[in-house]
């Protein structure tokens, strides 16, 4: 499992391309058959993707964690962006079909993932932060997620957030998470722009399509940088860091977050006008 370690601030000022795309970019993720993981040591978020082929495939546990099984102290969140599949959790199985949702609590000893068609893989991305509490295990789809439609098509940012984990949603220990969708013509998200010094957060990009790239927006408001980003490309936000994008065609994301609360509206706004 690859180790992304924390970056300060004022470092991170002198990177150049190559380095910011080596401590922030996790490209890759998509592999047939396997799992792909990420440990970040920004509130210990693992990120990631399981691509099951034509075999189940089984969440491994790993050194990083000093762990009997992966949620032996972690909670994890599933989303699903290819074609529809199955994830067993403890022998019982969730059917998770493209955009639907699974929460996985604490204490979930043995986790198989898979695809329904071998010629239309799944692709669950994963999200998965420690916990200190147990939630129940529980599959949301799509169209029971909270949905709220932001933006215009004049400013080019209309998009609908789906909630999955959250507040008002699946319940969790530290973990919050959903997905944005560009309504076609829009091509920016987050924009007005915002930091959260009391949680982390990740964006995994899909649905865009083939020849097109995303500008992914980072830094500090008044000396951001940017990474050139793929489809299946995830990106780690620190706490100090904005986090926005702009696409060369419409394009979808998932968010996820860890830190001191559950709290989504919990951020600290930034002007347009105050951006570098």
């Amino acid at each position: 499992m690859k180790v992304l370690h924390s970056v300060h601030p004022g470092d991170f000022k002198s990177y150049d391309t190559q380095k910011i795309r080596e401590n922030f970019l996790m490209e890759n993720l998509v592999e047939p058959g396997k799992v792909n993981l990420v440990y970040t040591h920004y509130d210990r978020m693992i990120v990631g993707v399981a691509n099951p082929a034509g075999e189940k495939i089984t969440l491994p546990n790993y050194p990083n964690l000093r762990a009997d099984y992966f949620l032996e102290r972690r909670e994890m969140g599933i989303i699903n962006v290819g074609g529809n599949g199955e994830v067993i959790a403890d022998g019982k199985t969730y059917p998770v079909n493209k955009l639907d949702c699974l929460y996985l609590g604490k204490g979930v000893k043995e986790v198989l993932f898979a695809s329904s068609n071998a010629a239309q893989p799944a692709v669950f991305y994963i999200l998965s932060a420690p916990a200190h509490s147990v939630n129940a295990t529980t599959l949301l789809s799509n169209a029971e997620a909270v949905k709220v439609t932001l933006g215009s098509p004049a400013t080019a940012n209309q998009r609908t957030i789906n909630k999955y984990i959250h507040n008002e949603g699946i319940k969790s220990c530290q973990l919050v998470m959903g997905l944005t969708i560009l309504h076609e013509g829009s091509v920016w998200n987050t924009m007005p722009a915002h930091v959260h010094d009391r949680r982390m957060e990740a964006y995994f990009y899909f649905d865009l399509p083939q020849g097109q790239k995303i500008f992914h927006y980072m830094g500090e408001a008044q000396e951001t940088r940017h990474i050139i980003t793929d489809n299946y490309n995830a990106v780690v936000s620190p706490p100090w860091s904005i986090h926005s994008g702009s696409g060369t065609a419409s394009y979808s994301f998932i968010w996820g977050m860890a830190g001191e609360n559950l709290d989504y509206t919990d951020m600290d706004a930034l002007a347009i006008t105050d951006l570098r």
